[in-house]
């Protein structure tokens, strides 16, 4: 009995390394890198989707952010936030502020790509990180940033059941998406809407590469141009 326990465990390691693999090859594919030969200036943020593999299905963390806040408070959000003089780059926002909200220490995340990044509501530019962590990693929230955190397994992201959108709404180019979700932990139900909505749903796409139930706006093999011209249409703009 010890041994079979001791093999079903092996294997499902294996078997989460190599999803885990091939989620990194595809997304790495994805990467901006120097694909955006200039950016506005604009103050600029970052936020940290990050990702993990429980029982062979890919999940992403998320966060609910603490009511009192000033911005964006009671929303659901990746861990992130604005860029401090002392961060280096878009990743280093990332890592920093995930580690000040939700307690995940940098080295524990194993950094995949920077997606295309989108302007938000407050005029910031806000660039994508995905990373992958482990599935054993327990949040410690920062109580004055964050009210909860929870994971989402991100086929939901590409199934119409708990989706609606809207489209043009206050000037946005494309749809504003909205989902609710039911964390089985919990039993609490979570509001994910745009920006946040909008990366979960292309890092999905991305990762899983599948075509979503409902109406992107964007092509889901070719997003890039999509989200270019969408930042290059806000900054027009301003």
């Amino acid at each position: 009995m010890l041994r079979n326990r001791s093999l079903e465990r092996v294997l499902s390691r294996l078997a989460t390394m190599r999803v885990r693999e091939e989620t990194m090859a595809i997304l790495k594919q994805h990467d901006v890198g120097n694909k955006i030969a200039s950016q506005p200036a604009l103050p600029k943020a970052s936020v940290l989707i990050p990702l993990s593999v429980r029982n062979g299905q890919l999940c992403t963390l998320m966060t609910l952010r603490a009511r009192e806040l000033r911005t964006s408070g009671g929303e659901v959000c990746f861990p992130g936030g604005k860029r401090d003089p002392s961060d280096a780059d878009d990743v280093d926002t990332a890592l920093r502020e995930a580690e000040e909200e939700i307690g995940l220490p940098p080295a524990d995340v194993l950094v995949v790509c920077r997606l295309v990044p989108i302007i938000n509501k407050s005029g910031l530019l806000v660039t994508p990180v995905v990373g992958f962590i482990e599935e054993s990693f327990c949040p410690r929230p920062n109580p004055a940033e964050v009210s909860a955190v929870f994971t989402v397994p991100l086929d939901f992201f590409t199934r119409d059941k708990e989706h609606w959108s809207s489209h043009g709404v206050a000037g946005m180019r494309g749809f504003l998406h909205s989902f609710y979700f039911v964390d089985p932990d919990s039993g609490r139900q979570f509001h994910i809407w745009g920006l946040t909505a909008m990366l979960a749903i292309l890092v999905a796409v991305l990762a899983l590469r599948r075509t979503p139930e409902f109406d992107v706006g964007f092509d889901p093999k070719d997003p890039l141009p999509f989200f270019q011209q969408m930042l290059q249409s806000r900054t027009s703009k301003l």
